[in-house]
This record gives structure tokens, C-alpha cells and sequence, in this order.
């Protein structure tokens, strides 16, 4: 029999069924960070490179903007950024502390803002950072991260030791493409040789993480606003860096100088319900 015999309406080529598309927009949804986080930083320790705008530009989407400086020599750096903080007790907001677990997360990030209009009139612009990849030590963590934002969570074997005048971060991933090895030493805050930076307050302008957070969406660009206390990061000075996230894929091969370090310990971190902003595209 055929739809002209049975009486039913002709499904629509190409379209998928009611439910499923009902599926796919709630889970569109479920991955714009839905839920307020708390967690306590006993450590983060951020170290930033400078690359060329062209070697991260691809990465952003309408409405985000590289967030870049001069050197004195007139050349124009962009900023990307491997933060690694050790966690305890992260959970959603309204569960207790004690039922938090305590883990290693790896981000990496691109320093870029985000323009939209005040209501009153005029223009907001946010400093943030552009999620580009995520790592945990924790395969729940891992889990719930991929089903509710789009930070690309991948689970790995890791730790970070602090003993007083060292502070050494190793990490180990499946494939050793997102291996770590560093150390500082937090007695020194001095700048590396290759900064683009002169001073410390240029560098601390690029001291991450940044307020804001900002994860593509098929509808807009999703915003993170963080809430943290006594957040005073010290310097910290790299006597090695190895990060495997940068010697292959699309920053191989890229020119990078380590142009600062910053550590905080002690802090109390929380993470807002994301915000979608729908971004206009012009048209061609």
C-alpha cells in the first residue's frame, strides 16, 4: 500500500522525525553549560605563549575578536594559553562541598573578546578566553563536561606538586599527543627570555583564566562568566616547558615564545550558568 491508499500524509524527504529533531534541540541546549559549578583551586598555574594572529585566527567564530599587543618593535602577537589547576570539591552549585571530587583539569585557550550591544545603548566588550580543548583526570568529569558544554573534554593520567620551591605538572593522554611536563619555580617571577612583554604589567594583562569563557554554538557563541575570590596571581618563573598540544596538529610548526607564568592557590572558583548571545552574521 502506499500513502494514497492508507490515507497518511507523505513524510517529507531529507527531514528527520519530529522526535529526533526534538532530541538533537535539547541536547543543543543541554550543551550550553546549564548548571552553575563551585569547585576550590589549590592551584592554577597558567603559562601563556604569543603567536602570530594568523596561526589562531581560524579558531574564532562570528563576533569574537582576537585579543592582541604590540611589542615594542610594532609586531602584533596573539595569545594562547595552557592553564592547569588542580581542584577539589567540584560540583554543581547546590551540592554540598563534601560531595565534590578533587582532580587535575588541563584548558587551552585563545585570548579573544566578545562585542554586544548594552541595552541602554552603546557597546559591552568582554575579555575572555575561546575554549579550544580540555583534559581531566577524572572520567566522570570528563563525561559530564561532553554532555553539557563544548569544551571537548579528553581523560587523562596526571599531577601537579607543589613543595615550596618547585611546582611540577605532569600529564599523560592515551596517544602522548596531550602530554605535559613542567616546572616552575614560584620563589621568581621573572619573565622568560623570549616574552614579547617588557614589564609585568603588560604580562599580567594576559595572566588567565579571564572572566568569561566563550564556546561556539550552532546558534550564537555561549558565555561563562566566572566568580572567584582573592584571585592576586604571582608570577612565576619556567625552568621547562613541555607541552605536547603544541607540537602537533595545528600549532605545529607555529612560531611561539612563553611570554609569561602566573600561579594562585587558595581560591575559591565558581562558574555562572552559560548565557547564549546570538551573534548577527553580515550578509554577503
Amino acid at each position: 500500500m502506499d500513502a494514497a491508499t492508507t490515507g497518511a500524509a507523505p513524510r517529507r524527504a531529507g527531514r528527520p522525525a519530529a522526535p529526533i529533531r526534538l532530541a538533537a534541540a535539547a541536547l543543543q541546549r543541554l550543551r550550553r553549560h546549564p548548571v552553575p559549578m563551585r569547585t576550590h583551586f589549590r592551584h592554577s598555574l597558567v603559562l601563556t605563549w604569543a603567536v602570530p594572529p594568523a596561526a589562531v585566527r581560524r579558531f574564532l567564530v562570528p563576533g569574537l575578536e582576537l585579543d592582541t599587543f604590540t611589542d615594542r618593535s610594532g609586531r602584533e602577537w596573539a595569545f594562547v594559553a595552557a592553564a592547569c589547576v588542580e581542584l577539589d570539591s567540584l560540583r554543581p552549585a547546590p551540592v554540598p562541598a563534601r560531595f565534590g571530587g578533587r582532580q587535575l583539569m588541563v584548558g587551552y585557550r585563545v585570548f579573544c573578546t566578545l562585542a554586544t550591544p548594552r541595552r541602554g545603548g552603546g557597546t559591552l566588550t568582554r575579555r575572555g578566553l575561546r575554549i579550544l580543548a580540555s583534559q581531566a583526570t577524572d572520567p566522570l568529569a570528563v563525561l559530564g563536561a561532553n554532555l553539557t558544554t563544548r569544551y571537548h573534554y579528553r581523560p587523562v593520567r596526571g599531577e601537579l606538586t607543589a613543595d615550596g620551591d618547585r611546582i611540577t605538572v605532569r600529564v599523560r593522554s592515551r596517544d602522548g599527543r596531550a602530554d605535559i611536563d613542567l616546572a616552575v619555580d614560584p620563589r621568581d617571577g621573572r619573565l622568560p627570555e623570549e616574552s614579547v612583554f617588557a614589564t609585568a604589567a603588560q604580562a599580567r594583562r594576559f595572566a588567565g583564566p579571564l572572566p568569561y569563557t566563550f564556546s561556539p554554538d550552532p546558534d550564537g557563541i555561549v558565555v561563562v562568566r566566572a566568580t572567584r575570590t582573592d584571585w592576586s596571581p604571582e608570577p612565576v618563573r619556567v625552568l621547562h616547558a613541555e607541552v605536547g598540544f603544541f607540537a602537533e596538529g595545528p600549532f605545529a610548526g607555529v612560531e611561539r615564545r612563553l611570554s609569561n607564568a602566573f600561579h594562585v592557590a587558595d581560591v575559591d572558583y565558581g562558574w555562572q550558568r552559560g548565557q547564549l548571545h546570538r551573534v548577527e552574521t553580515p550578509r554577503p
